[in-house]
């Protein structure tokens, strides 16, 4: 009988799902796209029946229909979610409430301040191994406490989301050690283990899920979930994790050095490293590939803000895509393809729902910063995509500073699909960045690890060794000469502004 992995990625904005073969070759893709509510400034909410586990239901059928497969050839599945999220369930593993999204949810910024003044610097240094932030879900579980009371009385477990979906399938509340203590810290300590001492200013040690490697197995498919899935009962389910931490390990990012940048709906980025890296403006600790560390962070914005862009300033070709059958995205691209380094004198901070990496403050705001009337809406989009590229050679100076050696900087993600938004990365960075050969994403990435999971795989070196490169986009010379002033203006406007940005 042939054998089949099964890898599902529920994003921001869209669920993508892919089966791979014994070969570890695509056989089939199939997805389904959603949408993301903000009902309030800094409030970023999905419905996780509705969107998580609905839309895993409708991609693991699709993908069955679509190989023409039955299901007793999917050997294991493996899933991810966005990796920082906070949702209450019931002891029926029904959502209490709408899952409260990752580091864009900043709704708890009080909690942050009373945990800051609560536990003081070198205190959160020790629990949390970096300075709070909107990535961390404690503060998130105490805002439910302080201001849901009802919600978090009824809670049986606070889970992220790729335990959800774990527990859907199996019924057993399992999460990654490397998200858990990643993002659920202080409840979690340096071992995974719950930490009693600490969960008791936010919630009781059992409302936590049990950690686990991101391969080992969750559990298997329950009759329940086999109907609703298409899945074959008793299939086994690896325990899974956050969506950059599977969009890292697709592209091979599992040995010291490699660096990888995901353009989804916000940008977000991992190092390998071999040693412990701490400092305020990133994110140092374990890592998913056991032995090594990671250095991470992300932007708050990245497709969300094109995603602006287009709604905002080319809705009329977003409104004209059924007559002309064109994608918007396409056309835009096309557009700013010789707009020149600079965009004529405009600079953009993408702050526009706050910003995590490096400056961590969720009141920033967006700015559009020398417009005269020489400038039109295409200037306008080619520098936001500047301005995510500025943000990336910030955080790869930081790395810099810390002795952090890039060997390898790979690209992932749908904003590889724009080529000009790929070669203004590499003119800004002036380093070569490479794209992998298969950038389907998190998914892929959560379908070998689940060849992983049941060992067809032997270990991540063995994962790495079947990811096959693509291309390479060399930096332009004189346009990173250009970009060097653009960087310089861009790291000073940020700082010029904050206070008045906190005024607003």
């Amino acid at each position: 009988m042939a054998k089949y992995y099964l890898g599902v990625d529920v994003g921001t904005f869209e669920t993508k799902g892919v089966l791979i073969d014994e070969k570890f070759q695509v056989v089939a893709e199939t997805g389904a796209k959603h949408g993301m509510e903000n009902p309030k400034p800094n409030y970023f909410e999905q419905d996780a029946e509705e969107i998580w586990w609905k839309d895993f239901c409708i991609v693991s059928k699709g993908l069955i229909e679509k190989a023409g497969i039955r299901p007793e050839e999917i050997v294991a599945v493996g899933s991810d979610v966005l990796g920082c999220d906070c949702l209450p369930v019931d002891e029926n593993c029904r959502p209490l409430r709408k899952a409260i999204l990752y580091g864009i949810d900043a709704r708890a910024s009080e909690e942050i301040a009373f945990l800051n003044e609560h536990y003081g610097e070198e205190r959160i240094r020790e629990l949390f191994g970096h300075p709070l932030c909107s990535d961390d879900i404690a503060p998130k579980i105490l805002w439910i406490k302080n201001n849901e009371p009802e919600v978090y009385a009824k809670t049986h477990k606070f889970l992220t989301g790729s335990s959800y979906i774990a527990a859907k399938l199996t019924g057993e509340y399992v999460i990654d050690q490397f998200l858990a203590k990643a993002s659920f810290r202080p409840l979690y300590n340096d071992d995974a283990k719950i930490d009693e001492k600490e969960c008791a200013l936010f919630c009781r040690p059992d409302q936590m899920a049990e950690a686990r490697f991101v391969h080992e197995l969750a559990g298997h498919v329950t009759a329940k979930a086999a109907e609703e899935t298409g899945l074959k009962e008793g299939t086994p389910v690896i325990c899974g994790t956050g969506d950059s931490t599977s969009e890292a390990i697709s592209v091979g990012i599992t040995t010291p050095g490699k660096l990888m940048f995901q353009f989804g709906s916000s940008l977000f980025f991992y190092y390998c490293s071999d040693h412990l890296t701490y400092d305020h403006r990133i994110h140092g600790g374990d890592f998913t590939v056991p032995g090594t560390f990671s250095v991470s962070g992300g932007t708050n914005t990245a497709g969300t803000l094109t995603r602006w862009m287009r709604d905002t300033l080319y809705f009329d070709i977003l409104e004209d895509q059924t007559k002309s059958g064109r994608e918007p995205y396409q056309v835009m691209m096309e557009r700013v393809a010789d707009i020149p380094a600079g965009s004529n004198g405009l600079v953009i901070l993408p702050y526009f729902a706050g910003e995590r990496c490096p400056i961590n403050d969720a009141q920033a705001k967006g700015m559009i910063f020398g417009l005269t009337l020489e400038h039109t809406r295409d200037h306008i989009y080619h520098a936001a995509l500047e301005g995510i590229a500025y943000c990336i050679a910030q955080n790869i100076k930081v790395m810099e500073e810390l002795n952090l050696p890039v060997e390898n900087l790979i690209a992932v993600g749908g904003g590889t699909k724009n080529p000009v938004w790929m070669q203004i990365v590499a003119d800004v960075i002036g380093r070569p960045v490479c794209i992998p050969k298969v950038s389907i994403g998190a998914s892929y990435g959560e379908a070998l690890m689940a060849a992983l999971g049941v060992g067809d795989l032997k270990d991540f070196h063995e994962l790495s060794s079947v990811i096959e490169p693509d291309r390479v986009i060399l930096p332009n010379e004189e346009n990173t000469k250009i970009y060097r002033k653009y960087c310089d203006i861009y790291d000073k406007l940020y700082t010029a502004n904050k206070d008045l940005m906190h005024l607003l």
